[in-house]
C-alpha cells in the first residue's frame, strides 16, 4: 500500500529559542540567523522534525518566531548547505533522510564500543580561567546581571526596520570600523544624548568592550607594561588586559572613586586607566570632580590613556545622566566605551568606542588586519532604530521601568530578607549590592551556590576583588529583566533558599 504523504508539522513549531518572548533569544550565538539555525538543528537531531519532515514555509516560520522572513531563509540555507535539509521545487524544504550525524560513528549505542575520549588537559590559564567562570548560570534572567528588560524592548519596531534592510540588500561590502549609517547615527546621539562630542568618523563599533579593550591596550602599550584597574571591578577586563600581555594593578577604590594618586602610590609605571566614572562596577560610587580632573592631568602629563567604560551611565533615577569623563577631556587622553547590547538586546553582541582623532587609523588598520570586527547583521536596522528616535524612546521608557522595578526589589527585601541582607536602593544601574546584615555569617559563593539551585541568577561579590584579603562578602542582585508582579514571588524564593542553606 502506498504510505501517505507526510503533512507539515503543527503550529506553531515548537522551537528552543531561549528566554526571549520575540524567539530570537538564545543565548549563546551572536546573530539572530545563527539562533534559528541552531534551534532548527536541535529539533531534526532531537527527532522532533524527523526525516522526510515538510518545514513550515520560511514566512509562517517567521510570523511564529519573531524573526524577520530573511533571518529564516539565511538559517535554512545555511542547514541546506551542511546536510540537514534538502529544498525541491513543488516539495518545499524537508528534512533529509540521512544526516550528517548518522554517517559519523555512533556513541553511546548499545553493542557500540569506541575508545574513550580522552580527558582534555589545559594549560596552567585554561585551567584558572576555567575556575573562574564558575558554574554555568541557571535558566532563569531572574537578578541575572547586565539583562535589560527583554519585555519592554519594542520587538515589532524593531522586526520592521530588520526587514526593511533585508529588503533593501546585504552590504555591497564589510566595513571594518562598522556600518556607516549606524556609526553617524551613534556619534549624533552621543553628543546631544551623553555630552561625547565626537564625528562619525571617531566611533567604532566593536562586538564587546573586552574586544575593545583588548584592541586598545594592544595597540598603545608594550607587553609587560601596567594598567590601573578599579577594585573592586568586572573581572572580565582583568582577562582582556591580562591577554592582551599587560601587568594589571588593581586601585582600591572608596566612595569618591578611582584615586589617581592611590594607584600611582602603589605603581608609578603605568600609562593606562580603565575606569567607571559614573557608576563603579559593582558598588556604584560615582567618581568626584576632584579625582577626574586629576586622572586627566595626569594622563595628559604622562602621555597615558584613559579607557571610559560606560556600560550603563545612562541610567539615572535622580536627577540627569551624568556628564562622561570624555566630555572634560582636552588632551585627547580618554577612550570612550559604551554598550548597545546591555542597554537594548544581549543578542545584538555590539558595543561601541569613541577614539581620538590620532587613533582612528590606527585602529581601522588593525581591525582590519586581524578581521576581528563586529557583525555586520543588525547594523542598519540599528542605525535606522536611533536615527528615528526609537533609542532615546526606549532608554526613556525604561529608565522610569527600572527605577520603579528597583523600589520593588528594595521594598521586597525589606520584608522578606530582614535578618540574612540588607538591600539599600542607588541613584543609577541595573543591579542592587546584597549585603550580610551584621552578626550574620554568610558565603556569598555559597549563597550563589543556593540561589542557582532555586532558579535565581545571583552573582557573588568577593570575586570582584583582585585581593582576596580585601574581598567583601555580598550578592549583586539585576533587576532590570525582572518585571515588578515576579519581583516579591522571586525574593520570597531566594530568601527560602538562603536560609535553608544556612
Amino acid at each position: 500500500m502506498k504510505p501517505s504523504p507526510r503533512r507539515p508539522p503543527a503550529l506553531p513549531l515548537q522551537l528552543d529559542l531561549g528566554p526571549s518572548p520575540g524567539g530570537c533569544g538564545l543565548a549563546g550565538h551572536a546573530s539572530l540567523h545563527g539562533r534559528v539555525r541552531e534551534a532548527l538543528r536541535d529539533a531534526i537531531l532531537s527527532g522532533r522534525l524527523p526525516p522526510g519532515e515538510r518545514l513550515p514555509s520560511s514566512r509562517t516560520l517567521a510570523e511564529d518566531l519573531g524573526c524577520a522572513r530573511g533571518t529564516i531563509l539565511l538559517a535554512i540555507e545555511q542547514l541546506v548547505a551542511e546536510g540537514y535539509l534538502t529544498t525541491r521545487p513543488g516539495s518545499g524544504t524537508r528534512v533529509v533522510d540521512t544526516l550528517p550525524d548518522d554517517l559519523l560513528v555512533p556513541r553511546g549505542v548499545a553493542g557500540r564500543t569506541g575508545p574513550s575520549p580522552a580527558a582534555p588537559v589545559l594549560s596552567r590559564r585554561g585551567a584558572s580561567l576555567a575556575a573562574a567562570r564558575g558554574e554555568a548560570a541557571p535558566l532563569s534572567d531572574a537578578f541575572a546581571l547586565g539583562r535589560p528588560a527583554l519585555d519592554a524592548f519594542p520587538r515589532e519596531t524593531w522586526a520592521r526596520l530588520l526587514q526593511a534592510e533585508w529588503r533593501a540588500g546585504p552590504p555591497a561590502s564589510l566595513h571594518p570600523l562598522g556600518e556607516p549609517r549606524l556609526r553617524s547615527a551613534l556619534a549624533a546621539y552621543l553628543s546631544a544624548g551623553r555630552g561625547v562630542a565626537c564625528s562619525e568618523e571617531a566611533v567604532i563599533v566593536t562586538s564587546s568592550i573586552r574586544q575593545s579593550l583588548r584592541l586598545l591596550a594592544e595597540l598603545l602599550l608594550e607587553p609587560g607594561e601596567a594598567a590601573y584597574l578599579e577594585e573592586p571591578g568586572f573581572p572580565g577586563l582583568a582577562h582582556a588586559l591580562g591577554a592582551a600581555g599587560l601587568r594589571t594593578v588593581p586601585v582600591p577604590c572608596d566612595a569618591a572613586g578611582f584615586s589617581i594618586a592611590r594607584a600611582q602610590s602603589l605603581d608609578p609605571g603605568a600609562r593606562l586607566a580603565v575606569v567607571t566614572p559614573a557608576q563603579g562596577h559593582p558598588l556604584g560610587a560615582t567618581m568626584s570632580l576632584e579625582n577626574r580632573l586629576a586622572l586627566l592631568a595626569w594622563a595628559e602629563a604622562r602621555e597615558g590613556w584613559i579607557v571610559e567604560d560606560d556600560y550603563d551611565g545612562e541610567y539615572r533615577y535622580a536627577g540627569r545622566p551624568l556628564a562622561p569623563l570624555h566630555a572634560l577631556d582636552r588632551a585627547g587622553r580618554v577612550l570612550y566605551v559604551g554598550s548597545v547590547s546591555k542597554v537594548l538586546l544581549p543578542a545584538l553582541q555590539m558595543s561601541y568606542l569613541v577614539l581620538p582623532q590620532t587613533l582612528v587609523e590606527p585602529v581601522r588598520r588593525a581591525l582590519t588586519g586581524s578581521g576581528g570586527f563586529a557583525s555586520i547583521l543588525g547594523q542598519g536596522a540599528l542605525a535606522r532604530f536611533i536615527a528615528e528616535g526609537h533609542f532615546a524612546a526606549h532608554l526613556r521608557r525604561t529608565r522610569r521601568l527600572y527605577g520603579e522595578r528597583q523600589a520593588a526589589l528594595v521594598a521586597s527585601a525589606r520584608d522578606l530578607l530582614g535578618g540574612v541582607l540588607a538591600v539599600p536602593p542607588r541613584d543609577g544601574g541595573m543591579h542592587l549590592v546584597a549585603r550580610p546584615v551584621a552578626g550574620a555569617k554568610f558565603d556569598d559563593r555559597r549563597a550563589v551556590e543556593a540561589c542557582a539551585r532555586a532558579g535565581i541568577a545571583t552573582t557573588a561579590l568577593s570575586p570582584h576583588f583582585a585581593d582576596p584579603a580585601r574581598a567583601e562578602q555580598g550578592l549583586l542582585l539585576g533587576y532590570a529583566s525582572v518585571p515588578e508582579r515576579a519581583i516579591v514571588p522571586v525574593v520570597r524564593r531566594m530568601a527560602e533558599a538562603l536560609r535553608a542553606d544556612r
